[in-house]
């Protein structure tokens, strides 16, 4: 329980937050709609949720169906105002994360733009087309919104919330005491709650089980819409981080043979990296590691320590996230001791047991 002086000093924060749904909530200040599904993706927490891989995952379901767009802030780009993003852009102009998805999905739209209506309001200016090479550049049947949760002057046709399994909601507090960022109280405006990075899925010889995940889930649910107040009307979903192959940061001087030594070392600039580490330890040594903080901008003194640092291994892989990774390959100044072992490691997010995505049927 919070003592007083911690209720005083959160209550101006909880006073502005709970005075702006209230001015929403009652249409005194109207978010808008848009003529073309609009499907929002966030958290009401500080980072850590995987907003990323499940935006990546939605890509995937919907692209087949839909020519999408991916709108996003594009947290400490260097540039301002709309801009759509090129394959051929440094994180510095659109962001780490829009870079990804970008690079990721060359064919998808993906633009930044502070404010989320501007943003939609210039994807629906573009000409429409059939979808081709030129299709970034044509007007979006369906607009995804990363990291939106928290922005009411866009009512979206879908919200979809991410929990951390390891950090629920209703078990945390307030900024600063706390890692919420809006109240916990606003799961209610989810038509979609995502309980992420769970321990749920149930491996037989390396392979999911769906059957007996499906029954661990089961279990689970009803533990979770009790804590959340969850109607019936609101899908609970379970989702874990599926980690992929290493790929070398730097293509064409990543030596593989790093990957096999059995010995690595590791450095993040992400919220959370716990699960990162976990992933590691479960097939290398880890001999040595260094925390930035979240999408850390890597100065020069930054890179001489990271050379210094992984010259104390000189036989280790060296991984990191495929985040950091963007902004990694501006930095010219790291030795080649680094770049031919520096690897950083694909995730993908995938909802257990297998189903449709509930945004693609709604």
């Amino acid at each position: 329980m919070l003592g007083i002086l911690s209720k005083t000093l959160l209550f101006p924060y909880w006073l502005v937050l709970k005075t702006r749904h209230f001015l929403y909530d009652r249409n005194i200040i109207k978010g808008r709609e848009f003529p073309v599904p609009v499907v929002c993706v966030g958290n009401v927490t500080v980072g850590g949720t995987g907003k990323t891989p499940h935006t990546e995952m939605l890509i995937r379901v919907l692209r087949g169906k839909y020519n999408i767009a991916v709108l996003s802030r594009g947290y400490k780009r260097k540039t301002k105002g709309f801009r759509i993003a090129s394959v051929t852009d440094t994180y510095r102009e659109v962001g780490d994360e829009p870079l990804q998805i970008k690079q990721k999905f060359p064919d998808v739209t993906v633009a930044v733009c502070s404010n989320r209506a501007e943003g939609i309001e210039k994807l629906l200016a573009l000409p429409q087309g059939e979808k081709s090479i030129q299709k970034d550049s044509t007007r979006p049947e369906l607009i995804i919104l990363d990291d939106a949760f928290q922005h009411r002057k866009v009512r979206p046709s879908h919200s979809i919330l991410l929990v951390n399994w390891s950090r629920p909601i209703h078990n945390d507090n307030l900024l600063p005491i706390g890692r919420l960022r809006d109240l916990p109280e606003q799961v209610k405006r989810a038509n979609t709650v995502i309980v992420t990075k769970s321990p749920v899925a149930v491996e037989i010889d390396g392979i999911i089980d769906q059957e007996k995940t499906r029954e661990a889930v089961a279990a689970e649910e009803p533990r979770w819409r009790r804590a959340m107040h969850l109607r019936d009307d609101q899908n609970l979903l379970f989702s874990i981080i599926n980690y992929c192959a290493p790929q070398p940061v730097f293509e064409s001087e990543g030596d593989t043979r790093y990957v096999y030594s059995g010995k690595a070392i590791y450095f993040t600039g992400i919220a959370n990296d716990t699960e990162f580490r976990n992933n590691l330890v479960r097939k290398y040594k880890i001999l040595d590691s260094l925390k930035f903080a979240d999408h850390r901008n890597f100065s020069k003194l930054d890179i001489a320590r990271i050379n210094s640092w992984a010259a104390k291994n000189p036989t280790a892989v060296i991984f990191t996230t495929e985040k950091d990774s963007k902004r990694l390959k501006q930095c010219h100044t790291l030795s080649a001791s680094v770049k031919k072992r520096l690897f950083y490691v694909p995730i993908e997010s995938v909802i257990v047991p297998q189903l449709q995505s509930v945004a693609a049927n709604r």
